[in-house]
This record gives structure tokens, sequence and C-alpha cells, in this order.
């Protein structure tokens, strides 16, 4: 599989262009890798059991290994998780869009596979303008762990994504090297 890559550093028309073609790929079931202000993820369908298994796949990952489910609003967390305590409400008016994941009762919406098969998911809203506008191209949240093989160093630009996983993923949308280079801060909401 050749990998097809979209310049988001380049002209309003070119990065339109580009996350146009990566959200017509992540709806229809292939994988995008896409940065965000921490490292560059691997993006799947959030919602597609078969995407999650491109994804574990594509990184030699295992597959009870949780995805974090990126969103671009904070409303758009509602359907994925059963409910929504206090605490995630303050933590989100605080903290997003940035490097914080929540963990939280998932809904049936979420596949067990997106959450490797646990009872919960674990969801992030980026500050990456690049991260939500993909997102909201793709109208669909974004399964995403970092973009790299498993147990090797989460990239942090498009240079390291197409070294290590070029032509095992449909697209790489390059939007320059990353601002923060370390995964986001992940936080249990499940219990007290």
């Amino acid at each position: 599989m050749e990998t097809i890559y979209g310049l988001l550093t380049g002209s309003r028309a070119e990065r339109e262009e580009a996350l146009a073609r990566a959200g017509e790929i992540l709806r229809d079931g292939g994988l995008v890798a896409f940065p965000t202000e921490t490292v560059y993820g691997l993006g799947g369908n959030a919602l597609s059991a078969a995407a999650a298994e491109k994804i574990y796949a594509a990184k030699g990952r295992p597959s009870d290994n949780p995805l974090i489910v990126h969103i671009a609003r904070v409303e758009e967390m509602e359907p994925l998780v059963r409910n929504i305590p206090e605490s995630a409400r303050r933590l989100a008016a605080a903290f997003w869009p940035g490097p914080l994941t929540m963990i939280l009762p998932k809904s049936e919406a979420v596949p067990r596979e997106t959450s490797g098969g646990l009872d919960t998911v674990a969801i992030r809203l980026p500050l990456d303008p690049n991260a939500r506008a993909l997102i909201q191209a793709a109208g669909l949240p974004i399964a995403a762990p970092s973009a790299n093989t498993s147990g090797r160093p989460s990239p942090t630009s498009a240079r390291h994504v197409a070294e290590d996983l070029g032509g095992k993923i449909d697209m790489i949308l390059d939007g320059g090297a990353v601002a923060v280079g370390l995964e986001s801060t992940i936080v249990d909401l499940t219990g007290s």
C-alpha cells in the first residue's frame, strides 16, 4: 500500500484538500497519521471494530491495549460514555482542549476493539487545530494511539511516521514538528 502525504503547512487550499481526503479515508475505514500537540497519532474510525483492528495490526500492538478516542468538541464526549461525572466536566473545562485523556465508563457506541475489551473508554480533546479539523472533516471520533510501531519512540514529525509506518497506512498528514513531544496525561475517573 502506498502512503499518501497531505500538507497542513502549505496554502489554505492544500490544507483543506488534505483534510478532506483524510476525512474520506477515515470514513471509508482507512488509517491516517496526524499531528497533535503531543505526538503524531495513528487514527482510525473509533466507532469501527475493523478500523481498530487495522490500527493494532499496523502498530504490531496487542489488541487488549485500549486506544484513545479523540474528539473535536466537548459535546462529542456524551454519546461515547454512559455518564459524565462532575469531575470530568470540571477537568474538561480546565484542561480541554489539551494533552489530557480521561477514562470513563464507555457507552455501547464504542466497540470493545477500540476499548481493548474494557468497559471504559479513554477520551481526549486535542489542542492542535489540525487534529480538531481532521476530526471535524471525518465527522466521527478518531481512535488514535501514537503513530509508531509498538516499542519504538513516539513520533514527533511526519518524517518519523513515514520511516516507521510508511506503506502500512493510507495517509500521513504533515503538520510539522509537534509542540510537546510527550504523550498526554491520563486520568481514570471510573473510581473515587
